[in-house]
């Protein structure tokens, strides 16, 4: 399966962008999704995930209440809308699918786009 994500760009804090990461191939065997991003010098963290049916969403507690994450299946595509964006958001933002249900984990997530940059200012 091929993952492209766009969507990135420059905002200033406070404000918002949203993210869209459309699937192609062997969509069938996806079953989760998710959000990662790496800021400059630091390792890749766990941003959303969302289960195939979209009935199920988990967050890290430093997005909670200001990311959304959702998906259309029909489309074969997963969004991340971003709101109340800070300067501590700005990285590169990978969209990633993975066999298993949910998860967190990077390692659980086979299949990875190529990266949108998010950068926030101040």
């Amino acid at each position: 399966v091929q993952l492209q994500a766009s969507g990135g760009g420059l905002v200033r804090a406070g404000g918002s962008l949203r993210l869209s990461c459309a699937a192609s191939g062997r969509t069938f065997s996806i079953y989760g999704m998710g959000w990662f991003r790496q800021a400059p010098g630091k390792e890749r963290e766990f941003v959303t995930a969302i289960s195939w049916s979209g009935g199920s969403t988990l967050y890290a507690d430093s997005v909670k209440g200001r990311f959304t994450i959702s998906r259309d299946n029909a489309k074969n595509t997963v969004y991340l809308q971003m709101n109340s964006l800070k300067p501590e958001d700005t990285a590169v933002y990978y969209c990633a699918a993975t066999r298993i249900i949910i998860t967190t984990r990077f390692v659980d997530y086979g299949y990875w786009g190529q990266g949108t940059q998010v950068t926030v200012s101040s």
